[in-house]
């Protein structure tokens, strides 16, 4: 059976010093690197935002970054505004390896909706079309790695066994942000669904 590396967000706002840091979050970089060479195939995830996106607290009057807020597709946490379009911050750690990488997603463009999962958007049912390329490359069991771990890691990684594939999630290749405990709800849900984490 085929297995694909899933790199979720390694881009420099998640990293120490960028806009929404996570804690060590440069530090799982070269472990990553080392696994791609493991992989069958490298999918990289790139939070692509526009700069007036709607999960930004900069966008609600009188809102601050972490508040949750409930959207026609349910609740939201806003967050600092982070990985817009063409910024620095957008960008792929410089340390990372993206040569390796045999596709990037970009999600999150769409200014109404926020798109944790490399699947699908918040609403949980518009499609990136991952689902479609790893099938057709007979891709059948996903290794996940990248930042943050209690949000855009675990919704994928729920995705991903939600749709049929054999899911493992790479801990010491993922750092969480944990905001209010999401990092141990995260986990427990990973679990709850089937999913190794490793």
């Amino acid at each position: 059976m085929a297995q694909a590396l899933i790199v979720i967000d390694v881009q420099n706002d998640f990293c120490p010093g960028g806009a929404l840091a996570v804690a060590g979050g440069d530090q799982i970089v070269p472990g990553i690197n080392a696994q791609m060479q493991q992989a069958n195939a490298v999918i990289l995830t790139q939070d692509w935002h526009p700069a007036n996106h709607s999960s930004f607290a900069s966008q609600h009057a009188g809102a601050a970054p972490y508040d949750l807020v409930t959207m026609p597709y349910g609740p939201q946490v806003l967050w600092p505004d982070h990985c817009v379009q063409g910024s620095a911050g957008a960008e792929f750690h410089p340390a990372l390896d993206v040569a390796r990488a045999d596709m990037i997603l970009r999600k999150g463009f769409n200014p109404a909706i926020d798109s944790y999962s490399a699947f699908f958007e918040n609403d949980q049912r518009t499609p990136t079309g991952l689902e479609g390329y790893l099938r057709i490359r007979g891709l059948t069991r996903l290794d996940f790695v990248g930042l943050a771990t209690d949000f855009c890691v675990a919704w994928s990684a729920l995705d991903a066994a939600r749709l049929g594939f054999e899911v493992r999630v790479l801990t010491s290749l993922c750092r969480g942000i944990d905001i209010d405990g999401s990092l141990a709800r995260a986990e427990a849900d990973l679990r709850a669904a089937g999913i190794s984490l490793v």
